[in-house]
């Protein structure tokens, strides 16, 4: 059974893939392949994130565990930009403020 009603997982990816499109390529990047070209955020529950990606012909899909177990919606936010922060590292791109 989801935790996290349609409306709230709907409302994630829409922020995401409308108001942080380079932060879900950074992620894909990170933790798929550094040959990404375009990733959007497909999914989200409680145990981690989805995006779908393009790199070459193909077409792939990620989930990235969250690196703390969430139960609220509140707890989303926290973790993607944890995903991003760790993103940012492995790459050695600075992040922006949160």
């Amino acid at each position: 059974m989801p935790i996290f009603e349609a409306s709230t997982v709907s409302a994630v990816i829409d922020h995401m893939n409308n108001d942080h499109p380079e932060d879900n390529l950074l992620i894909v990047r990170a933790f798929a392949t550094a040959d990404a070209t375009a990733a959007v955020m497909s999914d989200v529950d409680d145990l981690g994130g989805t995006w779908t990606y393009e790199a070459g012909d193909a077409t792939a899909e990620l989930t990235v565990p969250w690196p703390a177990p969430i139960t609220e919606r509140a707890e989303i936010r926290r973790e993607i930009v944890a995903l991003y922060d760790t993103a940012c590292a492995r790459l050695g791109v600075e992040p922006r403020p949160h």
